[in-house]
């Protein structure tokens, strides 16, 4: 998709505040500093229009991005970052569960995992987690440029092992900000899912 327009509409922690135009939603999960807001950014061809920061945690709401009119992304606050309170994580829990087991406009989710490493405990809940709602679920591994095309094959064997990976329900895509690597194939996907 060519994106022109592109809007920040809400934030919000309850399904009262969700959007109510009834466009198809696609959400980015994952954990803090994995690379939602970088994919964001070049998905939609903005440098800074996902704000990413240095600061782990830093999104605390589903964040609901209008996309050319014709869908949301929603931003998701990253989970198993340690600075954040129990009861704050808590709360981030049910917010996201709210939101992903009750939302009919919620079409796909995009589950990020660091293509360097394992997937960590968290990332393996949420997986199994998403993946017992029957939501769609496309895993990026993110920051593809930190590692050698050779090594692709045996971080993808990892990865999927981890997740104990499901190719009927779900897919699997490399990607990198820096080179954009994957934006087409991603962009596909959802185009696919909505």
């Amino acid at each position: 998709m060519d994106v022109h327009n592109v809007e920040m509409v809400m934030s919000a922690v309850s399904a009262s505040q969700y959007p109510t135009d009834g466009k198809p939603e696609i959400a980015l999960v994952g954990r803090s500093n994995v690379g939602k807001s970088s994919l964001t950014n070049t998905l939609i061809q903005r440098k800074n229009f996902a704000r990413t920061s240095s600061q782990p945690g830093k999104t605390q709401t589903l964040n609901f991005y209008d996309v050319e009119d014709k869908l949301y992304f929603v931003d998701v606050p990253g989970y198993g970052y340690a600075k954040v309170s129990k009861a704050q994580r808590e709360a981030f829990g049910v917010m996201i569960e709210e939101y992903i087991t009750s939302r009919k406009q919620l079409r796909g989710v995009i589950s990020l995992v660091d293509a360097r490493h394992e997937p960590s405990e968290d990332d393996i809940s949420m997986y199994e987690w998403l993946h017992y709602y029957n939501i769609p679920i496309l895993v990026v591994a993110t920051k593809s440029d930190k590692i050698s095309r050779g090594k692709f094959n045996k971080a993808e064997s990892v990865i999927k092992k981890a997740l104990s990976f499901d190719n009927e329900g779900s897919d699997f895509q490399f990607f990198s900000s820096e080179t954009k690597y994957g934006k087409d194939e991603v962009w596909r996907w959802i185009e696919q899912h909505i």
